[in-house]
């Protein structure tokens, strides 16, 4: 199964400092270390990013 990453669109086009998102699953990993993973319950990830947009 391929897994499949989506980078912030405020990472920009250089790389290094990515915020990641497993599409589809509740998980965020920072690229510069995509070994270490964090997971949280998919409903809880779309509320904290909810919040995060409100500010």
């Amino acid at each position: 199964m391929t897994v499949s990453w989506r980078k912030s669109s405020y990472s920009g086009n250089s790389g290094g400092d990515c915020v990641e998102l497993r599409v589809g699953l509740g998980a965020v990993r920072d690229s510069k270390n995509a070994r270490v993973v964090l997971e949280v319950p998919s409903a809880r990830l779309v509320a904290f990013l909810n919040a995060v947009k409100r500010g």
